[in-house]
């Protein structure tokens, strides 16, 4: 007696011609992946390969990214400023330099450092105020043209910063004299090299994300800075 039961569907087999463009995303895929791996590698040999002739501020270089933790954005990032700041040192330009680490900022014309001065740098934070704003300050590193500056300037007071003391705001916000500091040197997405901030600011201390020189240093080297003035931050 012959047995019935559920037909059992058959699928086509896909074209030859789907699998073959699909080997070839799949190859093209691994290609790019690999030639990005290759970047960061030929990057960073310089840093991280042996090199006991190598310049001192090299190997210095060299051994400090090579104890960070860092992604591929972020070493991407550290390489390029830190390499741009060695060749700024063969120059005959003014530059500025903070190290992070050390908390030190460098006014300096090739390799020789025309002041020094300690930094305070303002912490990395997001700031929420009572009504569900936020204000995201990532650390800065990187290189950078400054973007202009002020010794005298008025304006409002910005909404995190009552959110950064957990403030009300209030209805009608001041606006306020060198309220960031009576020196500032303004970088990119208002990040800012400031003297500190006088005592009616409601801003004490550094900005988030940002820089504090005492004041005098500031004023030192204040006439030579331009927009023209690069800023290495590592």
């Amino acid at each position: 007696m012959e047995r019935t039961g559920p037909e059992r569907r058959s699928f086509p087999r896909p074209p030859l011609l789907l699998n073959l463009i699909l080997l070839i995303i799949a190859a093209a895929t691994f290609a790019y992946a690999k030639h990005q791996r290759n970047e960061i590698v030929e990057k960073s040999a310089v840093l991280f390969r042996p090199a006991p002739n190598s310049p001192a501020e090299l190997n210095r270089v060299r051994d400090d990214l090579a104890q960070m933790e860092l992604t591929r954005d972020q070493l991407v990032k550290e390489l390029d400023g830190r390499m741009q700041y060695l060749q700024s040192q063969q120059g005959a330009d003014f530059y500025i330099s903070i190290d992070t680490a050390k908390k030190k900022m460098q006014f300096r014309i090739g390799k020789s450092v025309v002041r020094e001065a300690d930094v305070q740098i303002g912490e990395a934070k997001t700031i929420t105020s009572r009504d569900g704003k936020t204000w995201t300050f990532y650390p800065l590193k990187g290189a950078f043209n400054v973007v202009g500056k002020d010794d005298s300037y008025e304006s409002p007071v910005p909404e995190w910063v009552y959110a950064l003391h957990n403030q009300p705001l209030p209805a009608r916000r001041p606006v306020l004299h060198n309220w960031l500091g009576h020196y500032v040197i303004f970088l990119p997405n208002n990040y800012v090299v400031a003297s500190p901030p006088p005592p009616e600011s409601p801003l004490q201390g550094p900005k988030p994300g940002s820089f504090m020189v005492p004041e005098d240093d500031l004023a030192a080297i204040w006439p030579r800075i331009t927009t023209d003035t690069r800023v290495y931050i590592f």
